[in-house]
Formats: structure tokens, C-alpha cells, sequence
């Protein structure tokens, strides 16, 4: 049970370290959560700062969640132990407690971690997000598709055995979230008011 708890501690906090946050910070002398969505994913940096601190912050976030996967399996043989750690670092990347529980929206953390527990389902989450920016030119939109794809395809895999079934979990908890943190997305393009790639961050208005 020890392990749990250090490998749930060493996601929340490697979740929580704010990238988007720091890249904006360092490079443009900005902060990203003034601008466009509030997020400090990769997609406001890349709006914000630019393409290569996108980039920059898209690779750091991924390698967030894969960190936590492979610090779990070090600790622990137990499936459970990796899904925790992952499922921390989630939660970290989207409520990071070092700048006021104001994060992303978890897709980078959660493809990094898939990669690791599941490569070929990292490889299609990937593949079908890319495609669907691409023709669409709506990243969230890819980010959803691709979520989805993997939190079918993970669940069905548990179920017939081929991954552990504890990774069921991660599929369902961990894609619920990524999902529900791009319920405003989903909205915007349905109303047609969603930026699509290429289009700059506008400084987000202030909420009454």
C-alpha cells in the first residue's frame, strides 16, 4: 500500500509542475493563463508564446505522465500502482497546487502515461488527434477523438485480457476527465465560435 501513496505523491507533484506556465514566463515574459483559454497546455502556449514553445511544452507534459508510469513500475510489479501514478499526475497537470489550481487539460500528461502503459494505443490516440487537427484544424477536437479512441479501445483490451484489467480504470477515469476539461471546447464548436490553429491567443477577458 506504500507504494500507492509515494507513487500517487510523485505523479500529483510531477503533474503539477507548470510548463506552459514557466515556458510563457521565459520566453515571452507573459503569463499564458491571461490569454486565450486560461490553460497553460500546450495548445495556449502555442497561441501565446509560439510554435517551438508549443512544442516545447507539448513534449515536457507528455513526459510528465510517462515519468510517473515508469517511477510506479520501479516501485511496484502492481498494474494498480502505475494507474494511480498516472491518474495523479492528471490531476496535478489540471489542479496544480504550486500556481493556485490552474492547469491544463490534461491530454499531454495523459498521452505520456498511455504510451508507456499501452504504446500501440498511444500510437492511435496520437495518430487519430493528428488527423482530425489536420482536417478539422480544431485542436481540442483532435484532443477529444483521440481520447476517446484510446478510453474504448483501452477498456476493451482489459476486458479480453491483453492489458491488465486495472488499466480499465485509467481508461475510464482518466478519459472522463480529459474529456469533461474540454466540455467548454465542445461547446465553441458546436456555437462555431471554437479558434482553430493558426489563429493567436486573444488576452482572456475577465468572468463577473
Amino acid at each position: 500500500m506504500i507504494d500507492y501513496f509515494i507513487a500517487v505523491a510523485i505523479g500529483y507533484t510531477l503533474g503539477a509542475i507548470p510548463f506552459g506556465l514557466l515556458i510563457g514566463k521565459l520566453v515571452k515574459g507573459v503569463d499564458v493563463r491571461e490569454f486565450g483559454s486560461g490553460k497553460t497546455g500546450s495548445t495556449n502556449v502555442l497561441r501565446t508564446v509560439g510554435v517551438k514553445a508549443g512544442i516545447a511544452v507539448l513534449m515536457l507534459d507528455m513526459a510528465k505522465g510517462a515519468a510517473s508510469v515508469l517511477i510506479a513500475r520501479f516501485l511496484s510489479e502492481a498494474p494498480g500502482t502505475e494507474v494511480a501514478a498516472a491518474l495523479a499526475t492528471l490531476v496535478g497537470h489540471c489542479w496544480p497546487v504550486f500556481i493556485g489550481f490552474r492547469g491544463g487539460r490534461g491530454t499531454a500528461p495523459g498521452l505520456g502515461a498511455l504510451f508507456i502503459m499501452a504504446p500501440f494505443l498511444g500510437i492511435l490516440a496520437a495518430s487519430l488527434g493528428v488527423v482530425t487537427i489536420i482536417l478539422s484544424r480544431y485542436v481540442s477536437l483532435g484532443s477529444m477523438i483521440g481520447t476517446a479512441a484510446a478510453l474504448v479501445a483501452l477498456m476493451a483490451l482489459s476486458l479480453i485480457g491483453i492489458h491488465p484489467i486495472e488499466y480499465m480504470a485509467y481508461g475510464i477515469l482518466g478519459g472522463i476527465l480529459i474529456l469533461w476539461r474540454h466540455t467548454d471546447n465542445l461547446v465553441r464548436i458546436i456555437r462555431g465560435q471554437e479558434r482553430k490553429i493558426g489563429r493567436g491567443s486573444e488576452q482572456k477577458q475577465p468572468t463577473v
